[in-house]
């Protein structure tokens, strides 16, 4: 008789599967245009999760970006995070004319339980990587000299702008925020600092994955990163290797003390 599915290994099996079908979307459906493309994958990439957590976890509650919110989920001891797919606008990118597709946009899955979150993976299918908390990946390690700070390729927000001039940092721009958030893990980039507006599925699952990895994860002001919430918006986050953490919160302190509008948050969306 087989042993039991962890949750890490639902977590990650969920992710997998889910961007299977997502690969299958945007392969069948390429020439679809940009707009039907995205709900394509929306539609069905929720449709894959329900399913699998349904038959896997089917006490459990779910939180999904693509779904209506149960208010059951509030007093549940475990509630499964999910957005069936982060970075929609680059999964519509499927590139051509010599063009290649792009391949920064993710499935998150993440579980919380009791108070905190225990187990999340982030599946990167265009690329051919998933990240989970079981094995945890190992991350990077060291002070770099010059900090990079991973932001949206798209809408880079003045705030974060103004944070790597106050920094001195190089800024990376990369597309949906599990992507951002993941980049610490390959290297990719020293810290995502996000502050312009989020909801709990868009980092429940990497939040989950670069903890268990031994990185940094706060708000912008340090303090705790809360999941399951009556209000499911979480509005800003800070992922660091943890060499850095202290430096780049201690910038964002400056600039949001700055008496100026020019350094406000500035909306940037997942999407």
């Amino acid at each position: 008789m087989p042993a039991p599915r962890s949750d890490d290994d639902v977590a990650r099996e969920a992710a997998v599967v889910a961007g299977e079908v997502l690969l299958r979307v945007r392969s069948e459906h390429a020439s679809a245009g940009a707009g039907a493309l995205a709900d394509a994958g929306d539609r069905c990439a929720q449709q894959a999760l329900a399913a699998y957590l349904a038959e896997h976890r089917p006490e459990d509650a779910v939180l999904s970006e693509e779904a209506a919110d149960d208010p059951a989920r509030l007093t549940s001891r475990r509630v499964w995070i999910v957005d069936p797919l982060d970075g929609t606008r680059e999964f519509s990118e499927v590139g051509g004319h010599g063009v290649p597709a792009r391949t920064d946009w993710a499935v998150h899955v993440a579980l919380w339980e009791d108070g905190d979150l225990v187990a999340g993976a982030v599946a990167m299918p265009a690329a051919g990587a998933t990240y989970s908390t079981a094995p945890a990946p190992q991350r990077p390690e060291g002070a770099p000299d010059v900090v990079r700070l991973a932001v949206s390729r798209s809408r880079p927000p003045a705030f974060v702008t103004a944070l790597a001039e106050e920094l001195g940092a190089e800024l990376v721009p990369m597309g949906s925020a599990g992507v951002k958030a993941t980049s610490v893990l390959r290297d990719e980039a020293d810290a995502y600092v996000h502050a312009g507006g989020q909801h709990e599925w868009d980092s429940a699952a990497p939040v989950a994955v670069a903890r268990a990895a031994g990185l940094h994860t706060s708000r912008v002001d340090g303090s705790p990163l809360v999941y399951n919430r009556p209000d499911p918006t979480l509005p800003d986050l800070v992922v660091a290797r943890p060499e850095v953490a202290e430096r780049v919160l201690a910038a964002i302190a400056r600039v949001a003390a700055r008496p100026t509008d020019q350094t406000a948050p500035t909306p940037e969306t997942a999407r």
